[in-house]
């Protein structure tokens, strides 16, 4: 599968991807109230985000044909 995930997309995931992932244990530490459903929905968002951040690959971008990885200039990436 192609890389459908740029450089500014990764950033903005990856950064969003740990602040869900701190609000997940701070909910589970009991630090932030949310109930305890949160915590693993957060926890799951996270690991969603740092997942398609780490693999350049977002399913959901190939179903709708989004793309924001710049094609070089063979056509490759």
């Amino acid at each position: 599968m192609n890389q459908n995930v740029g450089a500014t997309d990764k950033r903005v995931r990856t950064a969003l991807g740990a602040v869900l992932g701190v609000a997940s244990l701070a909910t589970l530490a009991g630090a932030v109230p949310l109930p305890a459903l949160a915590a693993p929905v957060l926890g799951v968002a996270s690991l969603l985000m740092l997942g398609t951040a780490a693999s350049g690959t977002c399913l959901l971008y190939s179903l709708l044909g989004v793309d924001t990885c710049p094609a070089s200039a063979s056509g490759s990436r």
